[in-house]
């Protein structure tokens, strides 16, 4: 019991984190380009993690992992930071965040093609319900005005969902925290020459809350939020942990709203509901 309570703690803490990440680089696309954005925070966090790998003297992950830990870094590395930093340039925080409540069901999809799982119908109409939402939602914006920032936040939730899935799978080996910490150091050879490559040649422009938001998603976002939610995983269990993603919405919108002044419609919140709850359902019938 003691040690589930410890996953369900970790887990959560970990969503929490997540939470902030939208609205810290809505603020950080301000005045950073979303490739330096995606290369630096990458940069910043594999140094970190690296630090970290040979501190506590981790032994290298065998070979058989490397192409997973590439997977990894290709979803939650380099894919989801890229993807929606330029998806932020299109829609708000909390327009993006709506598309966040897909992330669970994404995850699982990605789980079963990747463990050959066989879910019961009910799965799949759960499924379709939930992209039903959010297309709705998109239509009923205005998708001339939103298109390409829909369809890359859809992106970055693919590449995330099989980020997340590959990451819980190899952390049942690997270890937790040592599966994003590996991820990192891995994508650090083309992050680190992106990321002085473009690199502004002043910062003068540059606002304090876009040097938070940098901050935020480079420490927090990419590493720390990493370290909770996969100890929450191996400890709590993939199945039941995952399921706290279903709060990321809610407490991504909440964000929006206290820091950034963003309006968060009733439409938003209605959509994110209805998307929570078709998450729910399918993960029910997922096995």
């Amino acid at each position: 019991m003691e040690k589930t309570t410890s996953g369900w703690v970790s887990g959560f803490i970990g969503v929490a984190i997540f939470a902030g990440s939208l609205p810290a680089t809505r603020v950080a696309v301000a005045d950073f380009d979303p490739i330096f954005l995606t290369a630096a925070r990458a940069t910043v966090a594999a140094l970190l993690g690296l630090a970290l790998l040979l501190a506590l003297r981790q032994p290298k992950p065998r070979g058989a992992d490397i192409p997973s830990l590439a997977l990894t870094a290709l979803g939650v590395v380099v894919g989801f930071p890229l993807l929606t930093a330029l998806a932020l340039q299109h829609v708000t925080s909390a327009h993006s965040i709506v598309f966040v409540g897909l992330l669970p069901l994404c995850t699982a999809i990605f789980a079963v093609l990747r463990g050959g799982e066989r879910p019961r119908p009910l799965f799949w109409l759960f499924s379709v319900l939930g992209a039903a939402f959010v297309a709705g939602y998109s239509a009923k914006g205005g998708m001339q005005a939103s298109l390409q920032g829909d369809l890359l936040m859809l992106a970055a939730i693919l590449a995330c969902g099989l980020g997340y899935a590959e990451g819980a799978r190899l952390s049942r080996s690997l270890g937790g925290w040592q599966v994003i910490s590996w991820a990192l150091v891995i994508s650090l050879p083309v992050m680190l020459p992106i990321t002085l490559l473009t690199m502004p040649s002043s910062f003068a422009h540059v606002s304090t809350p876009a040097w938070l938001g940098l901050a935020y998603v480079s420490l927090f976002s990419m590493l720390i939020g990493f370290v909770f939610w996969y100890h929450g995983l191996a400890r709590g269990g993939i199945a039941a942990v995952g399921q706290l993603q279903l709060l990321q919405p809610f407490m991504g919108l909440g964000l929006a709203a206290l820091l950034l002044q963003e309006q968060v419609s009733p439409a938003m919140l209605l959509v994110t509901l209805g998307a929570v709850a078709c998450v729910a359902g399918a993960k029910k019938f997922a096995g």
